[in-house]
């Protein structure tokens, strides 16, 4: 008897033929998916919008009175925790729940605790910070490999079907900001966090009632544990989450687990999580030798990750920063919370996402490899932050206001380069995953981000430390040298990962 269960047959677990192009093209689970996200993204990004903001106001007026270099690598912290844990959210998905399950008890989690934050308590503060990140684990790497499920690997609608799913998340990502920005800034901070609560609650409703659309909506995991390894391996989850949690209250007790040390075991953890994920990976008996020859490219792929997100992340920290302190908001004479520039953010996307998916269709088999996708989009993440180098220079303090332009155009490049890399990203990663450890890879993708998070949390402690164009401009040459690396790479990358493309 083996400790792992034999998947069973696949086709019993598809949504009807009907489906398949019912979408706009596509298979009707994606519209039931990118629904899913597009609440999630709603609460996610319009909490985040105003965490940092929240942090760093003043006591008096509800918020938690830290500094501006805390409050970002706090918030930064928060990121690396939500996406380490994506890493056990693939595995149960994976050995015990289901991809399906998997994603409707994060969800749930997120649910609960965005209402946790809605208590106006700095308690419940972090109690929903903890349930979010749980949450955000079990859902985030499931969700979009469910989308990988929708499609087979030679589907020349795969990258696109991506570029859609991410158009969609990013409606939530614009309307966020908006409603949670507003109601932060004119009611009370814990008003727009109800706000973010209100949203996912929708998003698990239509989640339930479009799921015969799905594949891989069973119950059970694609590769589920024998019963007794599964009673074992229950038993010692929730033993571990248990001592951990009873471990960290000691050493908050006693003084020695601060909120620095916590931010810096984070960042520790985030650099050595992806290390040992990759060498488990490569050795397992179960990985084939051509599926780990595949694993090589996306090590360098999953780097480009790491660069372009450290600058995407902080479009919610240390650009809500400058922009609350530095920036007009007002347009044409129209006044807006700080908190809306990251709504233009999601706005790009959602505009530039189905341009560049009928741009894939219409080119097929011509359109640029994987890889170079990745690599213009690190390049256009480090021009956004050297852009911001122009109008931050020559200026000291809080005293000049820029153009909301600046904020906008590089917001612009920012959304262009995420558009390229995430679903060029998500995609190449259902493709290039060893089939035992489907919705792992996945979560592995966002094991980029939690590292790019853990980096963010210790660089922006120079926030405010050094000038704003020196600390802007060092990050966004660092990502344009990243990128054309990669390009660099490019022939190699193709041989290496063929037959993908």
């Amino acid at each position: 008897m083996t400790d792992i269960e034999e998947p069973p047959d696949p086709e019993a677990d598809q949504p009807p033929p009907s489906d398949d192009h019912a979408f706009l093209g596509h298979p009707r689970g994606l519209a039931t998916l990118s629904g899913l996200e597009v609440w999630e993204r709603f609460s996610f990004l319009g909490m985040q919008a105003i965490l940092v903001l929240y942090f760093a106001d003043a006591v008096a007026n509800g918020g938690l009175g830290m500094n501006p270099g805390t409050a970002a690598s706090v918030s930064a912290a928060y990121g690396t925790m939500v996406y380490l844990v994506s890493v056990a959210g693939g595995w149960l998905a994976d050995r015990i729940l289901g991809s399906y399950r998997a994603v409707l008890w994060g969800g749930i989690l997120i649910a609960c605790g965005h209402y946790a934050m809605a208590v106006p308590t700095a308690a419940m503060t972090w109690v929903g910070l903890g349930l979010i990140s749980a949450g955000t684990g079990l859902l985030k790497p499931n969700v979009a490999n469910m989308v990988g499920k929708l499609y087979r690997t030679d589907d020349d609608r795969r990258d696109a079907g991506f570029a859609l799913y991410y158009m969609a998340i990013n409606i939530g990502a614009f309307a966020g900001p908006l409603i949670t920005g507003w109601l932060g800034e004119h009611q009370g901070w814990h008003w727009g966090f109800s706000a973010a609560a209100i949203g996912m609650t929708a998003g698990l409703v239509q989640y339930v009632l479009g799921r015969r659309h799905l594949a891989g909506r069973k119950h059970s995991a694609e590769y589920a544990l024998a019963p007794a390894a599964m009673r074992s391996a229950v038993t010692k989850i929730i033993g571990g989450c248990l001592a951990f949690a009873v471990l960290a209250t000691l050493l908050a007790l006693t003084g020695w687990l601060t909120m620095g040390r916590f931010v810096d075991l984070l960042t520790l953890v985030s650099v050595i999580a992806p290390v040992v994920y990759f060498a488990v990976m490569f050795r397992s008996p179960r990985v084939t030798a051509e599926e780990r020859g595949r694993l090589r490219p996306y090590v360098v792929l999953f780097l480009a990750s790491v660069a372009f997100n450290f600058i995407l992340f902080q479009a919610y920290s240390t650009m809500m920063l400058l922009a609350s302190t530095n920036a007009r908001t007002t347009i044409l004479g129209f006044g807006f919370p700080a908190s809306w520039y990251a709504s233009a953010l999601g706005a790009f996307e959602v505009l530039l996402a189905p341009v560049v998916a009928a741009l894939w269709v219409r080119m097929g088999h011509r359109q640029p490899h994987a890889s170079n996708k990745i690599a213009i989009g690190v390049i256009l993440g480090g021009l956004s932050f050297l852009l911001m180098v122009i109008p931050t220079s020559g200026h000291g303090g809080d005293s000049y206001r820029m153009a909301a332009w600046w904020i906008v155009g590089s917001y612009l490049l920012l959304g262009l380069g995420d558009v390229l890399l995430e679903t060029s990203g998500m995609s190449a990663t259902t493709k290039l995953a060893p089939k035992a450890f489907g919705s792992q890879t996945m979560a592995l993708w966002f094991l980029s981000l939690a590292l790019a998070n853990g980096i963010q949390a210790q660089v922006v402690k120079l926030y405010g430390e050094v000038s704003n164009p020196v600390y802007f401009g060092v990050n966004g040459g660092i990502a344009v040298a990243a990128g054309l690396a990669v390009i660099a790479l490019a022939p190699w990358l193709r041989r290496t990962m063929h037959p993908v493309h």
